[in-house]
């Protein structure tokens, strides 16, 4: 009984991280897509930040919440983005290449 007991554990906390790793990928993926250098770095610090905040949230229910909000932020930053395309901005100074 106890045996099976620390697999599932084991299982559902592998799993919870593969969850994890995967939808931060998606977030930084989705955020690089950004055309505007503010809204693209912004969205990356956030993430990075967002992430490294809740490194080590042990108690599932949070995790759970954790999760499914980082699932909405995805979804909003998929919706900008398209948006972004729609508009054509002018490029930053920053992202301007220099001539030499």
């Amino acid at each position: 009984m106890q045996r099976e007991k620390n697999y599932t554990e084991i299982n559902m906390a592998s799993c919870s991280r593969a969850q994890v790793i995967s939808l931060y990928r998606m977030l930084m993926k989705e955020s690089n897509k950004f055309t505007s250098y503010n809204y693209r770095t912004y969205t990356l610090r956030r993430v990075k930040d967002g992430f490294r905040e809740n490194l080590h949230v042990d108690n599932p229910k949070t995790l759970d919440n954790l999760i499914n909000q980082d699932r909405e932020n995805l979804a909003v930053i998929k919706r900008q983005v398209s948006i972004g395309h729609l508009y054509s901005a002018q490029r930053n100074v920053v992202e301007k290449e220099p001539h030499l």
